[in-house]
């Protein structure tokens, strides 16, 4: 590669790259705040939890992950110990 088209590779990188300035053009403390407000805060977090959203947006392998767990907990209590070190 030669000084010509080093020169215009870099002159292409630098139109293509932002440029970088030290502080932020903006704060977003206050977006953020205001989302926070406006969640709604009379649900429970438990009730958030189980909500049917938040159930179908786990993958089945963790559904089938838990099951696991469950029956290897139901059928083998002393194994306990072993779930806890693994889990």
């Amino acid at each position: 590669m030669n000084d010509q088209e080093q020169k215009k590779l870099a002159d292409l990188l630098k139109q293509s790259v932002a440029p970088i300035t030290a502080d932020l053009s903006r704060d977003l403390w206050p977006k953020m705040r205001r989302r926070l407000d406006e969640r709604p805060r009379d649900r429970h977090w438990l009730a958030a939890m189980f909500s049917p959203a938040a159930l179908s947006s786990v993958p089945w392998f963790d559904w089938a992950a838990l099951a696991v767990l469950v029956i290897g907990v139901c059928a083998f209590p002393s194994s306990i110990p072993i779930w806890l070190y693994h889990f």
